[in-house]
Protein backbone atom coordinates (compact mmCIF):
# COMPACT_ATOMS: atom_id res chain seq x y z
CA UNK A 1 0.00 0.00 0.00
CA UNK A 2 1.01 3.38 -0.80
CA UNK A 3 2.27 5.76 2.01
CA UNK A 4 0.11 8.54 0.85
CA UNK A 5 -3.06 6.11 1.43
CA UNK A 6 -1.33 4.81 4.77
CA UNK A 7 -0.94 8.43 5.83
CA UNK A 8 -4.38 9.56 4.98
CA UNK A 9 -5.97 6.26 6.95
CA UNK A 10 -4.68 6.93 9.78
CA UNK A 11 -4.96 10.64 9.81
CA UNK A 12 -9.17 9.90 8.92
CA UNK A 13 -9.37 7.05 11.52
CA UNK A 14 -7.44 9.52 14.27
CA UNK A 15 -9.63 12.73 13.13
CA UNK A 16 -12.96 10.07 13.76
CA UNK A 17 -12.21 8.45 16.95
CA UNK A 18 -11.61 12.01 18.08
CA UNK A 19 -14.95 13.36 17.20
CA UNK A 20 -16.88 10.06 17.89
CA UNK A 21 -14.89 7.83 20.21
CA UNK A 22 -13.34 4.62 20.02
CA UNK A 23 -16.25 2.61 18.80
CA UNK A 24 -16.66 4.95 15.69
CA UNK A 25 -17.16 2.45 12.50
CA UNK A 26 -15.63 3.42 8.86
CA UNK A 27 -15.66 2.05 5.76
CA UNK A 28 -13.08 2.22 3.38
CA UNK A 29 -15.33 5.53 1.40
CA UNK A 30 -14.22 7.18 4.42
CA UNK A 31 -10.73 7.86 2.70
CA UNK A 32 -12.17 9.98 -0.24
CA UNK A 33 -13.84 12.43 -1.46
CA UNK A 34 -17.45 12.24 -3.07
CA UNK A 35 -16.31 12.08 -6.48
CA UNK A 36 -14.12 9.06 -8.05
CA UNK A 37 -10.81 11.98 -8.60
CA UNK A 38 -8.40 8.79 -7.73
CA UNK A 39 -9.22 5.54 -9.21
CA UNK A 40 -6.25 3.59 -8.83
CA UNK A 41 -5.92 4.68 -5.32
CA UNK A 42 -9.91 4.03 -4.40
CA UNK A 43 -8.89 0.70 -5.75
CA UNK A 44 -6.16 -0.08 -3.88
CA UNK A 45 -7.70 0.18 -0.70
CA UNK A 46 -10.82 -1.67 -2.09
CA UNK A 47 -8.26 -4.37 -2.51
CA UNK A 48 -6.68 -3.92 0.56
CA UNK A 49 -10.01 -3.72 2.79
CA UNK A 50 -11.99 -6.70 0.89
CA UNK A 51 -9.59 -9.52 -0.87
CA UNK A 52 -6.71 -9.01 1.69
CA UNK A 53 -8.47 -8.39 4.91
CA UNK A 54 -11.97 -9.74 3.83
CA UNK A 55 -13.38 -6.67 6.18
CA UNK A 56 -16.84 -5.73 6.66
CA UNK A 57 -18.51 -2.83 5.16
CA UNK A 58 -17.77 -1.50 8.16
CA UNK A 59 -15.07 -1.52 10.63
CA UNK A 60 -13.88 0.02 13.84
CA UNK A 61 -11.39 2.81 13.19
CA UNK A 62 -9.04 1.40 15.76
CA UNK A 63 -8.79 -1.93 14.08
CA UNK A 64 -8.19 -0.43 11.14
CA UNK A 65 -5.68 1.83 12.43
CA UNK A 66 -3.61 -1.22 13.83
CA UNK A 67 -3.97 -3.01 10.32
CA UNK A 68 -2.17 -0.43 8.63
CA UNK A 69 0.76 0.32 11.64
Amino acid sequence: MQKILKDKIIEICNKKIKEKGPNVGLSFYAFFANKNDNPELLMEAATWWIMEHKLDHFEKAVKIKSLIK
